[in-house]
């Protein structure tokens, strides 16, 4: 199918939306407060600052981590303008991967780093925490890995028929014969080439290849009545 701007840009705005607006509840609820347990200890919101990359990598480092979110943005639009037919997975895949780092590029611009608040846990082991924006970078990307290198499938389909296609060539014509009709093919209203009288021919002519026309014997000419006398 062909890309869809609607789909891009509504995707990557709704994804900023829902990453900004959980952003700032987890900045008015969660600072300064006891984590919330959604499930147990394996799902809590808690309230964290990260100066890193996605899911606290290299935080506490002086390099401008926004020039990511740049980088990872131009690249989306790049891919996206570069195909003008892309699959629907496909563009679900960049939509969210720039939705995501550009809400995290937000954060980077207006406080230099990025609000964290979803924790995730497993058997004393804590996960990394996150926030909605580095959700829909990974998705993204999954999503790209798996579709992207998967080329559609033109082998089965059939070939377009086209002026000097097989498919469009004219059946051949017979050849015309004297009279003005096709060679090979019954002539007014003599019997065709199958048929066992025209094989047999007319009257005596036809010898002893068959029976002929008028009152001759199928054998040729021996004694009987009629027009054909004996030879003598």
């Amino acid at each position: 199918m062909r890309r869809s701007p609607r789909l891009l840009f509504g995707v990557a705005a709704a994804s900023v939306v829902v990453d900004q607006w959980t952003k700032y509840w987890a900045t008015e609820n969660l600072a300064f407060h006891e984590p919330i347990r959604v499930v147990g200890d394996l799902v809590r919101l808690t309230y964290t600052r990260n100066s890193g990359i996605a899911f606290g990598m290299f935080a506490g480092e002086s390099f401008p981590f926004y020039i990511f979110s740049i980088v990872a943005s131009l690249a989306v639009v790049w891919l996206w303008l570069r195909h003008p037919n892309l699959p629907r997975a496909r563009q679900w895949s960049l939509a969210l991967i720039l939705g995501g780092a550009i809400g995290n590029l937000v954060d980077r611009v207006r406080f230099g780093e990025v609000t964290d608040f979803i924790l995730l846990a497993w058997r004393g082991h804590e996960f990394p925490v996150f926030n909605v924006a580095d959700m829909c970078v990974t998705s993204g990307v999954i999503l790209f890995a798996l579709v992207w290198t998967r080329e559609p499938d033109h082998t089965s389909a059939r070939p377009v028929e086209g002026p000097n296609s097989r498919f469009d060539r004219p059946a051949p014509e017979a050849a015309i014969g004297p009279g003005g009709h096709a060679a090979g093919a019954p002539q007014g209203g003599n019997p065709g080439p199958h048929d066992p009288i025209a094989e047999g021919g007319h009257g005596p002519e036809a010898g002893a290849h068959g029976a002929g026309f008028g009152s001759g014997s199928p054998t040729g000419p021996v004694a009987g009545t009629g027009a054909d006398r004996p030879l003598t």
